[in-house]
């Protein structure tokens, strides 16, 4: 795969514009870090920076290639240019930005090339341009449809169809509108091409209509709408990441349809001891217990498994230790951080694939 990135206006100065928004990263430094970011993907990543609006779309129109990050930068706001270029051409355009547009000045807020994009990522620093290649990646991979479960924008779900039983999963994010499905997307992938049916949900998170108890409620009008899929799969196996366990856990009891195992990965489940700790955590935990929602969480009869990273920096592990112990849940303690088990390749995922019943 060859996929082109395009950072647009004032971008050739990061590292000296503005660093408490930006960071101290230099553009060639970013464009080393995506270089390496794309040789572990095994594609081929292509870097181009301008100013000119002009530029942008010839470089969108004459790309030869299998699909475009692009960071406008203010541009963003204004070029319906750029929009009808993006919407002219057949490659999957991904729409990233550094900063958290959306809670910036109003102004920055409005996206006017979003809608041309199959994805926009923004809010995760420059990690983001991983992400928007990690997804072109997987998109290009997988066929997938998605399918609303609610009337709500966020109330939708990517279903992968491997024929054969059905994995549902949740992501995490602390419940901040910056973190989507697509965090669990390489893990859908990879069991669909093991022959799963996926389900990979999107949910209202806080700063888009969410938090409690939409977030909860959501989740579970997913989990019931699982009959309206039309599949023949024989199971139903849950797999969550941090916050998205939380809610897959308070959802799983209450649904209509039959769930046979939890699967956690790296649980965010006990928001008392999180808003107490004042971690990165936190402020989220606080607030969502001021919505009301439940301050620890139970699996309440629904089979679950617990895998936690002893060099976890967001969810401590010795918080899944006393969950374990308190519920009598198995724990998998592994030597990975927060996020590592979000990749396929990491072998923990190759040990909760043996306890699904993967079978290649």
């Amino acid at each position: 795969m060859r996929f082109l990135v395009i950072n647009g206006p004032n971008l050739d100065l990061l590292g000296r514009r503005e660093p408490d928004v930006y960071g101290a990263t230099t553009l060639s430094d970013l464009e080393s870090m995506i270089d390496e970011w794309a040789f572990s993907m095994s594609v081929e990543a292509i870097c181009e920076q301008t100013n000119g609006e002009d530029r942008i779309i010839d470089l969108i129109h004459t790309f030869d290639g299998d699909g475009v990050v692009i960071n406008p930068g203010a541009l963003t706001h204004t070029s319906r240019a750029i929009a009808d270029a993006i919407r002219g051409v057949e490659t999957p355009v991904v729409e990233v930005h550094i900063s958290n547009i959306r809670d910036r000045e109003p102004w920055r807020a409005e996206s006017v090339i979003a809608e041309a994009c199959v994805r926009s990522i923004y809010g995760r620093g420059l990690i983001g341009y991983r992400n928007a290649m990690r997804h072109l990646v997987n998109r290009l991979s997988m066929p997938f449809e998605t399918i609303r479960y609610g009337p709500h924008d966020e109330q939708v779900g990517d279903l992968r169809r491997g024929g054969n039983d059905l994995v549902v999963l949740a992501h995490g994010g602390i419940w901040r509108h910056e973190y989507e499905r697509d965090t669990t997307e390489s893990l859908a992938v990879d069991l669909a091409q093991r022959g799963f049916d996926t389900w990979n949900i999107e949910y209202r998170r806080l700063g888009r209509s969410g938090g409690w108890p939409a977030s909860g409620h959501d989740v579970l009008m997913a989990l019931d709408f699982i009959p309206q899929l039309g599949l023949a799969s024989r199971r139903v196996i849950l797999v969550g990441h941090s916050a998205g366990s939380y809610l897959l856990m308070w959802a799983a009891p209450r649904t209509a349809t039959e769930i046979e195992l939890h699967v956690a990965l790296a649980p965010l489940i006990d928001l008392e001891e999180s808003a107490a700790s004042e971690d990165v955590t936190g402020a989220e935990s606080k607030l969502m217990i001021d919505y009301g929602a439940p301050g620890k969480m139970s699996p309440k009869g629904v089979g679950t498994i617990l895998v936690h990273g002893d060099s976890d920096q967001i969810v401590p592990v010795g918080r899944s230790v006393t969950f374990a112990g308190e519920h009598g849940v198995e724990l998998r303690r592994t030597d990975t951080d927060h996020f590592s088990l979000l990749d396929p390749s990491n072998p923990e995922w190759q040990w909760v694939l043996q306890r699904i019943g993967a079978t290649s």
